[in-house]
């Protein structure tokens, strides 16, 4: 079993979302007992960048200064900071095929200035890339937030967006690993279920996986492979063996929210499921303080592995690098022109 809570000189295996726009009294108090790896922003959490900044600075107040803020801010469908204060952004698969053989250049601007913003407010991590590959049959919930369906080419964008946003300060968070294109059920409502063989999962799949076998975190699919097991991928011994030892994968690794209608179950024992299949990390995003409450029941502390690859986390995290903002939005919008006059 993993442990149940101890003494907090390790923070909690587990990242967790917060219900508004400020923490209140009740959550406050929460935050600070439990002492969570990071936190994750949602749309429910953002007004102004002021509110923001001051919002960033309170979670770090309580858990301290190196503690990750996450966010998804792929861009497109998927971006909790919108117009009219931040920038918005094509889908991700729109501006890749429009760009074209500039595909690497385009989006390596584009996150960069997607890292600038968050950097900004305070937020120092992005769940991005996301190198699952599209297929005709991946569902609409996700193909769009795809780079191609070639692993090669989903591999090299995958790298120029994580190069983007390390440059600009901000930690990148490879997704959904295994793979996740083949879903065809949207897994915030119903479990994905695939069927394809092993072989072919990891020839295709699996494949820009492990080209980005490097970065500091990965999320994991709620996804299953009946090919590997039965069990969704993030619950899955099995599954986590095949990310470790044959995709290389040696980042944290961190669940997809464990409150999506994917899995089903008491919240406290997925969260002790993920963690016993290899999880590091129990993600947990709805903001529901009586949910949070088991999670950080059951996770326990970092240690181990798991607290050597939090710490390099940690160490992973640079400086933002000097950049001419309009300059790179003036580059997008001309690769983008290019690429259709060429």
């Amino acid at each position: 079993m993993h442990p149940g809570p101890q003494p907090m000189s390790a923070p909690g295996a587990c990242i967790l979302g917060i219900e508004g726009t400020r923490l209140s009294v009740a959550e406050r108090a929460f935050l600070r007992s439990s002492n969570p790896f990071g936190f994750i922003l949602f749309a429910r959490n953002i007004d102004t960048p002021d509110q923001v900044r001051a919002l960033c600075q309170e979670l770090r107040g309580i858990s301290g200064e190196q503690t990750p803020i996450l966010i998804d801010q792929e861009g497109g469908r998927v971006q909790r900071l919108r117009g009219p204060i931040w920038r918005e952004w094509l889908p991700p698969l729109e501006q890749v095929m429009l760009a074209g053989p500039h595909a690497e250049e385009a989006m390596y601007a584009r996150y960069r200035i997607i890292a600038y913003e968050l950097e900004d407010l305070g937020i120092d991590a992005n769940c991005a890339p996301l190198v699952d590959l599209a297929s005709r049959k991946t569902h609409p919930f996700l193909r769009d937030r795809c780079y191609g369906e070639d692993p090669d080419q989903v591999a090299a964008v995958g790298r120029a967006v994580a190069q983007g946003l390390s440059d600009g300060g901000v930690l990148p968070v490879v997704k959904h690993v295994p793979g996740h294109g083949r879903a065809n059920v949207d897994s915030h409502h119903d479990l994905p279920v695939v069927e394809a063989k092993a072989e072919a999962l990891v020839a295709k799949d699996f494949a820009p996986f492990k080209a980005l076998a490097d970065m500091p975190m990965a999320m994991t699919g709620h996804i299953v492979f009946s090919s590997l097991d039965d069990r969704p991928a993030t619950l899955s011994p099995v599954v986590i063996d095949v990310i470790r030892n044959e995709l290389n994968v040696d980042g944290l690794l961190m669940t997809d929210d464990i409150s999506m209608k994917a899995l089903q179950g008491d919240i406290g024992d997925l969260t002790t499921q993920s963690l016993e299949a290899g999880c590091d990390v129990v993600l947990h995003c709805n903001g529901q303080l009586e949910e949070m409450r088991k999670v950080v029941d059951r996770a326990g502390v970092l240690q181990g592995e798991a607290l050597r690859r939090a710490q390099a986390v940690h160490a992973a995290r640079g400086p933002m690098r000097e950049v001419d903002i309009p300059a790179l939005e003036t580059k997008v919008a001309t690769l983008l022109r290019g690429a259709l006059n060429d």
